[in-house]
């Protein structure tokens, strides 16, 4: 079998994660939009990471907000949050980013981070020209429910890429479980912050860089001593 797509988690995979301070400030941010001063902590760490619509409804009923809009100011915060980090050159791509370029099949990204914060990195790292088709989240709570590890947008990535048979890299259970549940093969490739993750779910392959997916079976990559001009599947 070849691949007919590969596609790409974004944060830990292409892109270096944000640093938990930019997202809890950005948190405390969103708050202060909707004229919330004084937020509990706890409530600005509920609103960070792995947000639901019910910690959404939930944090909103206690301010006495509308979570539609509470949570467009919250994910306008943090994408203007990792924008300004990545401006800064504070939020850079990873190396091995390069090893993309000798992939011959469509790619494209699909990440839980906001469509903002995803336009923003392919403008700045200069990505646009390895990816046919790029998902991040509306800033909607719909978006929520669809997120991985609902295949949601994966399956919109593949319909865009005409692909059936794609392989979907990231460095999450979540990555994982979205790749089983759009029924293709998946890599969890294990950065350095992912050392010790120990994963429930199984993915297809295993890898410690992108250079290792020239190595996977069903991956049409490019010789690179021949500048592309050789394709092989291994």
């Amino acid at each position: 079998m070849q691949y007919d797509a590969v596609i790409f988690d974004n944060d830990g995979v292409l892109v270096r994660l944000s640093p938990l301070a930019v997202l809890r400030e950005a948190s405390r941010a969103a708050f202060e939009a909707v004229g919330v001063t004084d937020p509990a902590a706890a409530h600005v760490e509920q609103m960070m990471l792995g947000v639901t619509p019910a910690d959404v409804r939930e944090v909103s009923e206690v301010y006495s907000l509308d979570p539609d809009v509470f949570w467009a100011a919250r994910d306008g915060a943090a994408a203007d949050a990792q924008i300004s980090e990545m401006r800064d050159g504070r939020l850079s791509c990873y190396d091995d980013v390069a090893a993309l370029e000798h992939i011959r099949a469509p790619r494209g990204i699909v990440s839980t981070n906001q469509q903002e914060t995803i336009d923003a990195v392919l403008d700045h790292h200069d990505f646009a020209h390895l990816f046919a088709t790029a998902y991040g989240r509306e800033p909607t709570i719909e978006s929520l429910r669809r997120k991985k590890p609902e295949p949601h947008y994966l399956e919109r990535a593949m319909a865009d890429l005409d692909a059936e048979t794609a392989l979907f890299v990231g460095d999450s259970e979540t990555d994982v479980l979205a790749a089983h549940r759009a029924g293709i093969d998946s890599a969890f490739i294990r950065r350095p912050h992912r050392s010790d993750t120990e994963l429930d779910a199984s993915p297809t392959y295993e890898i410690e860089t992108l250079y290792d997916i020239h190595a996977i079976d069903g991956v049409p990559v490019a010789d690179a001593a021949t500048d592309g001009g050789t394709e092989s599947e291994r």
